[in-house]
């Protein structure tokens, strides 16, 4: 494969709507395992768990020409850190979630992140919010309104207040993850970032639940290892280099608007996996919600991509 094409738009969007896709299926498997005695924490340990090897694999055989780049002191723990807000408190705030909703309102709430990730950086970086973007922020957070205004205390919806607050955190977490991982990507390499980020957050997740519950990993059903296994590999570790890499070549906004196939993915797979079905009412929500974000991502597109910067320089 050619070093044009990996760089081109093309490419990116192909791999962030794969990766985009497969990320859907974290709900949908995370809802499957819950069927069986397992909590959030353990859950998430086993998710990284099974994906640690992959991410120092990947840091031990996978070398680019950035990989050569210095890494400085400070970027240590900003790794850390961005790490921790994107793969640990975001995923555990939403494995919680998933507990009190279904997966199909757990995508529409989480996909919100992308109104999240403009509002955080206009108050880190005085990013001036223009009156088209305030009246796409009005938009999604009307869906998020309608979507709960209905009849939602259907089967997968326990506690969806609840929920829908618990994964709306998580939305914010990734969101700074993603304002964190958007200046660092160009200068530090897709690889190294997010394999270093991913380590940083796994072992702080493996700590904690050994903390609280004991490192207990061998007492769950043979089904929950598969489950994990799975939504470590294909809805964790395959994805999560697929977006960076789209990140880092068309730049978040770019693919935050071609994400938007996501939410509409998870809501196919849990109506045929999960038996979820959606209310006319949540759908139109459901609406409001993609359009805000796609007017957001659509009236950023004015600035240049990574890739466009990087052929100029």
């Amino acid at each position: 494969m050619s070093n044009t094409f990996r760089n081109s738009y093309l490419f990116a969007a192909i791999i962030t709507v794969l990766g985009a896709i497969l990320f859907s299926t974290k709900a949908v498997v995370v809802k499957l395992a819950y069927q069986y005695p397992i909590d959030s924490l353990s859950l998430l340990a086993l998710r990284m768990l099974f994906s640690l090897p992959f991410f120092i694999g990947t840091l031990v055989f996978q070398k680019s020409v950035q990989d050569q780049m210095p890494i400085l002191r400070n970027d240590w723990w900003k790794m850390a850190a961005v790490g921790m807000s994107g793969f640990y408190c975001a995923s555990y705030l939403d494995f919680l979630g998933l507990q009190y909703i279904s997966a199909s309102l757990e995508r529409m709430v989480l996909y919100i992140y992308p109104t999240l990730v403009l509002i955080i950086s206009a108050i880190a970086f005085k990013k001036k919010i223009t009156r088209i973007q305030y009246i796409a922020l009005i938009l999604s957070y009307i869906g998020v309104a309608i979507i709960f205004s209905g009849k939602i205390s259907t089967v997968g919806n326990s506690n969806p207040l609840l929920g829908a607050l618990l994964v709306f955190f998580a939305a914010l977490t990734y969101a700074i993850f993603l304002v964190g991982s958007g200046q660092m990507l160009p200068r530090i390499g897709t690889r190294r970032f997010t394999s270093y980020s991913m380590i940083a957050a796994a072992i702080a997740v493996l700590l904690t639940n050994t903390i609280i519950n004991g490192f207990d990993l061998l007492k769950y059903p043979l089904e929950i290892y598969g489950l994990a296994l799975f939504m470590a590999v294909f809805a964790t570790v395959v994805p999560t280099f697929m977006i960076a890499e789209g990140i880092r070549i068309i730049g978040a906004n770019n693919s935050s608007i071609i994400g938007a196939i996501g939410p509409v993915s998870t809501i196919i797979l849990a109506y045929f996996i999960l038996g979820e079905r959606l209310y006319p009412i949540q759908i139109l929500g459901t609406l409001f919600v993609i359009s805000g974000v796609l007017i957001i991502t659509l009236n950023k597109n004015k600035q240049k991509t990574v890739a466009e910067k990087i052929a100029k320089a």
